[in-house]
C-alpha cells in the first residue's frame, strides 16, 4: 500500500542530498523546516492515488525559483541510472528562462515551494501539438505543468524521462509561440522549447491535478 508520508521524506531527502539546501543558502535543518509543513498536507492530498510509476506519479514536493535557479536545478539532474547532467538548450537567449512565468490559468502558490497532485507525463498527448494538447487536458479537468514542475518531476522521478516519453511544459510561457519541453540528448536532461503549434511523435504534455498547496 503506497505510504504518502514515507514518500515525500524520500522526496525531501533527495532534494538534500543533492544540495538544495547549499544552493538556496540555507543550513539542511532550516531547509528541512521550510518544507516540513506540507508533509501533513502531501498525506491528505495523495489518499486515494496510486503509488508511483514511470508515467504518474501521486504528488511532487515543487522548489521554484525564489528558491533555486532553474538551471542550477536542471544541472542536478540526470536520466535514470546515468550520471550525465541535465542542460539547458543553446537557443534560450541569455535571460530567456525568467521571462517564462506560470500561465495565469495554473494558480501557482508564491513561495519557495508547494506540492503538485496527480502528476502524469502526458504520453496520451504525442504527437499532438501543445495548443491541441491544452484543449485535450483542460476537457479533462487537468492542468499543464510549468518548468519549475517539470524539473521537480525528473528530479525525484527520473524514469518519467525516457526515449519516445518526453514531455511539454505548457503551463510555462514568455509571450511568444514557444513552449518548454524536457527531452533526451547527449544521454541526459535537456531543457529546450517548441512550438505550441508544432506536433512531435516523441513528445507529449504533462499534466496533473489543477490544485496546487502551498506554504502560505
Amino acid at each position: 500500500m503506497f505510504d504518502a508520508a514515507s514518500e515525500f521524506d524520500r522526496q525531501l531527502d533527495r532534494l538534500v542530498q543533492l544540495d538544495y539546501p547549499g544552493l538556496a543558502g540555507l543550513p539542511e535543518s532550516a531547509f528541512r523546516d521550510l518544507v516540513a509543513p506540507l508533509r501533513a498536507e502531501a498525506v491528505e492530498g495523495a489518499a486515494g492515488l496510486p503509488a508511483p510509476t514511470e508515467a504518474r506519479v501521486p504528488f511532487l514536493l515543487v522548489t521554484t525559483r525564489d528558491l533555486v535557479p532553474v538551471e542550477a536545478r536542471l544541472a542536478l539532474t540526470t536520466l535514470a541510472g546515468k550520471r550525465k547532467p541535465g542542460f539547458l538548450d543553446r537557443h534560450y537567449a541569455e535571460g530567456d528562462l525568467p521571462r517564462f512565468d506560470p500561465i495565469k490559468e495554473l494558480e501557482v502558490p508564491e513561495g519557495p515551494a508547494y506540492l503538485l497532485f496527480d502528476v502524469d507525463r502526458g504520453e496520451e498527448f504525442r504527437n499532438l501539438a501543445p495548443a491541441e494538447a491544452l484543449d485535450g487536458m483542460t476537457a479533462q479537468g487537468r492542468l499543464p505543468l510549468t518548468i519549475d514542475e517539470g524539473l521537480a518531476f525528473i528530479t525525484l522521478h527520473p524514469a518519467a524521462l525516457a526515449s519516445n516519453r518526453c514531455f511539454s511544459l505548457v503551463g510555462s510561457r514568455c509571450g511568444d509561440k514557444r513552449v518548454p519541453a524536457l527531452w533526451i540528448s547527449q544521454g541526459a536532461p535537456k531543457l529546450g522549447w517548441c512550438w505550441f503549434g508544432n506536433p512531435h511523435t516523441w513528445l507529449g504534455s504533462a499534466t496533473a491535478r489543477p490544485e496546487r498547496v502551498g506554504l502560505g
